[in-house]
């Protein structure tokens, strides 16, 4: 019997987006479940923010001028884009369309409406939203960050309970408990499992 996690070149691999409010760990879902399974393979957003301390250019994300990001926009670079908080952010097309050509699962870490645009434009993505377990948690992760003034983080808040009453666009919905990413990785791989099985299979068209 094949093991699920040797799934490293399976013939229908997927698009997956995992997306939810800003502070809710989405980030460190993601690279916990790339880490444990490398089936799955995390794409690296465009953004026009600036680096914050600790990240890294081509890690975390592609740090871009506006200049920059506008071009490649403008040439059909960007599977999704969209402004939030102030700042733009996009998914290169390059970046999908290879690794889903190597037959590995591409997964994508983005805000809600970057979800909504691959939706429509990609209706066999496998969207999953990822909540926090009460807005006081989320209020609090946002906070440890220190990265917020008092205007972005009731911004950030508003955002989060608008996002987190309309989930009716994703497939599955995943509750990330404050120390507790590795389990929230787990599960979303335990979607992706099932879903690799679906019969029809998604079959994601870039």
């Amino acid at each position: 019997m094949t093991d699920p996690d040797r799934r490293m070149a399976f013939p229908n691999p997927m698009l997956v987006v995992v997306s939810g409010p800003s502070g809710v760990g989405k980030s460190t879902i993601v690279a916990e479940l790339a880490r444990r399974h490398p089936q799955v393979v995390p794409i690296v957003t465009a953004t026009t923010r600036k680096q914050r301390a600790g990240e890294v250019p081509g890690v975390h994300y592609h740090f871009l001028g506006w200049d920059d990001f506008a071009a490649l926009r403008e040439r059909d670079g960007l599977l999704e884009w969209a402004e939030v908080h102030g700042n733009l952010y996009g998914t290169p097309i390059d970046q999908v369309r290879g690794i889903l050509a190597a037959g590995r699962d591409a997964i994508l870490t983005i805000d809600p409406q970057g979800a909504r645009q691959v939706r429509a434009r990609v209706p066999d993505a496998l969207l999953v939203f990822v909540k926090p377990p009460t807005m006081k948690d989320l209020t609090r992760r946002l906070r440890k960050r220190g990265s917020e003034s008092a205007e972005s983080l009731e911004r950030r808040r508003r955002d989060a309970e608008y996002w987190m009453a309309d989930t009716g666009d994703y497939d599955h919905v995943v509750v990330n408990e404050t120390g507790h990413s590795a389990e929230a990785a787990e599960r979303i791989w335990e979607i992706i499992q099932s879903e690799a099985r679906r019969d029809p299979p998604r079959r994601p068209q870039i």
